[in-house]
């Protein structure tokens, strides 16, 4: 729990951060994420970042069902669950019209996550909004991969370097190799392996005939 905390918190706070410095006509680029602009994607990012405030204020479950990797299944990527988050985040947007509400959305919703999870014992049981049962930890890992994997979209809508913490891309670059170490032959390290598993930049010939040889996978996303 301290290092996913720890992570969430980092990526949170950079996040923020850059969110002070943006500028009205930022909010409306487009984002690798369509139909999304930057306001939209902020919008779903800020809502997935608050969202263990309303599930630790709910009852626990009996006992978990699923970890982290299990969550990112394909049922969160069925047409109809992709239909409800492109408008639920679209509707959000637009309550929240200007670069500093923007930021102070975000800045509320993240912090008061954090606090919820500061008040709840580590092996604390939450169901998320789909239904599954977890550890408070394994949904908090979900969340920085959230935070995280969506940070690289937004660097990239926003012409920037990528700003994924070191702390975050551990957490989410473990979460996607499995633990296993990445084969030598690639030569990635945290930042690579996030952009390239996520489909944030494309595998090169060499890469794909190291992973045909090695029969290294990571996970899919909706897999």
């Amino acid at each position: 729990m301290d290092t996913v905390r720890a992570a969430f918190r980092d990526e949170c706070a950079r996040l923020e951060g850059v969110l002070r410095g943006l500028d009205a006509a930022d909010l409306d680029r487009p984002t690798p994420c369509p139909p999304w602009a930057v306001r939209d994607l902020l919008a779903h990012v800020r809502t997935g970042a608050g969202r263990l405030v309303g599930m630790l204020a709910a009852p626990a479950p009996e006992r978990a069902e699923v970890d982290a990797a299990g969550y990112f299944g394909a049922a969160k990527f069925a047409p109809e669950v992709d239909r409800d988050r492109i408008d639920g985040a679209r509707r959000e947007a637009r309550a929240l019209p200007g670069v500093p509400e923007v930021a102070e959305g975000f800045a509320r919703a993240w912090r008061a996550a954090d606090a919820a999870v500061a008040a709840e014992p580590p092996g604390r049981l939450v169901r998320t909004r789909h239904g599954d049962a977890m550890t408070l930890t394994e949904f908090l890992r979900t969340r920085v991969v959230e935070v995280a994997v969506h940070g690289l979209d937004l660097a990239d809508a926003l012409d920037r370097r990528p700003w994924l913490t070191s702390t975050a891309a551990a957490v989410v670059a473990d979460l996607l190799s499995g633990d296993l170490p990445v084969p030598d032959g690639l030569g990635w390290d945290a930042l690579t392996l996030v952009r390239k598993a996520t489909g944030r930049v494309p595998l090169t010939d060499p890469e794909r005939a190291v992973l045909d040889r090695t029969g290294w996978r990571w996970l899919s996303f909706g897999g």
